[in-house]
């Protein structure tokens, strides 16, 4: 059996300016440079045919003895600016590569014991995890590789996913509740598992993560493909626009030469943006990963950016999750003895953590050994309908379950005393858990749930983004108050059943906003579907982690707020780097309009504010700068624009003094210096 490794910290290690990431970058710059692969880039696809016609032009020339030399320093100029466009797409692919490679390893070759009957862990056969089929059940002891994707149905066991979530410490893996979920590649720490195989080979979570990462899922977002038609609709007006040149200079008799159309083309469309666009997206998605964050769909990332509206999920999200039996309250009349005696025989067939936490509590704290399930016992399961389980036996019909279902259910009124006992409990936040035998109410149980610590302050923190939190649960509006309280939400659904939420999200969907939910367990999953960015927890259910359109590594709901500043971040990056790109045509035109017409318009002259030595000069120039500042730009397109959480108005404001203006400013002072230098070149 294949050991996993650390492949997310391994992964983690990987950066942008990894030298084996470079190497291999370079190399699939010149692949990409295939025409068939251009084409979906119109902007770099008009730059690549230029090149090429350039370049025809140029050998032509020396094959004729006829000077080259200018038309050859165009074609290389332009052919390197090709080049460092898809230079910047490899390179922003290439740690999704490095990071692919570290989880195929995770793979190897596993093999899987197939229980016969799930009841029997002693009848199995081995086989590998490959020929694994959706339904079967495997035992997973002690050192063993989870072979596939599965849910738990029997046992519980310390489980190891550094493998995926690049973190080493182990986490508790069971059956029943939200934790009940396994990913293939995780490697069982101690005890033993029964798991049922839920994923068919080759889409397994493993599988979709290694084609997310790699870039092979990634799809254009709405924003890019609107961006791309206005990329190529400025192509097309910026070409009609240089033909008319020719006949222009043609009626005055001094025609300009192709390359030189070719150069002042190329240098007016916008190159910038064309070239790093691809970059920015991809780019985008890789610092999700980074956060151990999974998206399904840049579309998802770009909402994130937009979202005004998230729902949390109570239960392991705002909370650890586990709810802890923390103390008896007894009904007048009733001995605590009594009341735990009768807790645990309601508890002895619920598999839940709750449900042990209740055994363990009665016997540390009344000393009441917990007895097998007898023979003949009558299990009455929890529904979300009743909300009641316990047990039938030959002393009694043991029941408990929510305080109102219970007391609804058999008929009777909660003594006021221990009505006002569980007011208490929910006012504190706890959750109360009546318990009843025969038809009798004995008292209740309280359970604790405690909110995790700092969410408050994170909570805080998207207030001020201008994100509205709502906590979901199906606890009652007294106990769902006092977490929403603690937690520091804006607001809360109690009593909410699946159907709430996705009503919920829907009516907030209807007045125009862009809703997040953030869940665990399988209740969640039409929730997290129906939602703009659904961010599951990988500590959650499979149905939850099919349904949204994230995963979360860490189980951090919270990880949100880093989601939504990737998504902001890379929503003003694009569009930065587009205002840069549009502002440097501005400059362009200054530099090569009055280098072309100057001879047979000397009045254009004037343009020439930059006072650059001679026609051949601006225009190399030109073509120079367009292609360098491609490269400059790729690490800031790669690292994102710095989010800063200010209004529309101060992002646009900022966008146009810093991105605008010196969109304009560089060219006049990057082509002077090249002009200085090719100058001085020639001379010497």
């Amino acid at each position: 059996m294949t050991a996993p490794v650390p492949a997310k910290r391994a992964a983690r290690a990987a950066t942008h300016a990894d030298p084996a990431i470079l190497s291999r970058a370079a190399g699939d710059a010149i692949r990409k440079l295939n025409p068939v692969h251009l084409v979906r880039n119109p902007v770099i696809f008009v730059t690549e045919i230029v090149s090429i016609l350039v370049t025809v032009l140029a050998v032509r020339a020396a094959l004729a003895g006829q000077p080259w030399a200018f038309q050859a320093g165009i074609a290389g100029w332009l052919w390197l600016t090709v080049l460092f466009a898809t230079f910047a797409e490899a390179v922003a692919e290439g740690r999704g590569r490095a990071q692919a490679a570290s989880l195929r390893a995770t793979r190897g070759t596993a093999t899987a014991k197939v229980l016969a009957r799930p009841t029997d862990r002693a009848d199995y056969a081995i086989r590998f995890a490959a020929e694994l089929r959706v339904g079967d059940h495997v035992l997973v002891e002690a050192g063993d590789l989870v072979p596939s994707d599965g849910e738990i149905v029997q046992g519980i066991a310390s489980v190891n996913e550094a493998a995926i979530t690049g973190e080493s410490a182990p986490v508790i893996r069971e059956s029943g509740g939200d934790r009940s979920a396994v990913t293939g590649g995780t490697t069982v720490v101690s005890d033993w598992l029964v798991v049922r195989i839920t994923a068919a080979p080759g889409s397994t979570f493993l599988d979709r993560m290694i084609a997310l990462v790699e870039g092979a899922a990634r799809q254009k977002t709405p924003n890019e493909i609107a961006l791309d038609i206005l990329l190529a609709g400025m192509t097309i007006i910026f070409l009609v626009a240089v033909a008319t040149l020719v006949g222009l200079a043609s009626y005055s008799g001094e025609p300009p030469t192709v390359p030189v159309l070719a150069a002042l083309l190329v240098t007016l469309i916008p190159t910038t943006i064309g070239g790093l666009l691809s970059a920015i997206g991809i780019a985008g998605m890789d610092r999700l990963v980074r956060f151990n964050v999974l998206a399904t769909s840049g579309r998802a990332v770009e909402a994130a950016g937009d979202v005004d509206v998230l729902l949390l999920d109570k239960t392991g999200t705002i909370t650890f999750g586990n709810r802890q039996a923390a103390g008896f309250v007894p009904a007048p009349g009733v001995s605590e003895a009594e009341l735990a005696e009768a807790a645990v025989l309601a508890s002895l067939a619920d598999e839940t953590p709750e449900g042990r936490s209740i055994l363990t509590f009665a016997r540390d704290r009344q000393g009441i050994t917990v007895p097998l399930l007898p023979e003949g016992a009558t299990v009455i399961p929890f529904t979300a309908q009743t909300r009641i389980s316990g047990l039938d036996l030959p002393s009694g019909r043991y029941r408990k379950g929510a305080v109102d279902s219970l007391a609804r259910g058999m008929g009777v009124p909660v003594p006021p005393a221990l009505a006002e006992s569980i007011d208490r409990i929910a006012r504190a936040g706890a959750t109360p858990l009546a318990v009843a035998k025969d038809g009798r109410l004995l008292g209740a149980i309280e359970l604790k749930d405690i909110v995790k610590p700092g969410i408050r302050e994170r909570f805080l923190e998207l207030r001020r983004m201008g994100i509205r939190t709502v906590m979901v649960t199906g606890d009652n509006r007294l106990t769902a108050a006092a977490i929403a309280a603690e937690a520091g939400v804006d607001d809360f659904l109690a009593e909410a059943t699946p159907e709430d939420k996705l009503a919920y999200i829907r009516a907030a969907q209807a007045e125009g906003r862009l809703v997040a939910m953030a869940g665990d367990g399988t209740n969640d999953a039409p929730a997290l579907a129906q939602a703009d960015v659904g961010l599951a927890m990988q500590t959650g259910t499979q149905a939850a982690r099919e349904a949204g359109n994230m995963v979360d590594l860490d189980s951090d709901p919270t990880k949100l707020i880093e989601v939504v500043e990737i998504g902001k971040q890379l929503l003003i990056t694009r569009g930065a780097l587009t205002t840069f790109s549009i502002a440097n045509d501005v400059a362009k035109y200054f530099a090569i309009l009055p280098a072309i017409f100057v001879a047979t318009y000397p009045e254009l002259n004037v343009l020439n504010v930059m006072r650059l030595a001679s026609p051949q000069s601006a225009i190399l120039s030109a073509v120079i700068f367009n292609a360098l500042i491609i490269a400059a730009l790729v690490p800031l397109a790669l690292r994102g624009v710095r989010y800063v959480p200010v209004g529309a108005a101060a992002l646009l404001r900022r966008n146009l003094l810093i991105y605008g203006l010196g969109g304009i400013v560089a060219p006049f002072v990057g082509i002077k210096i090249i002009d200085v230098l090719l100058s001085f070149l020639w001379i010497a």
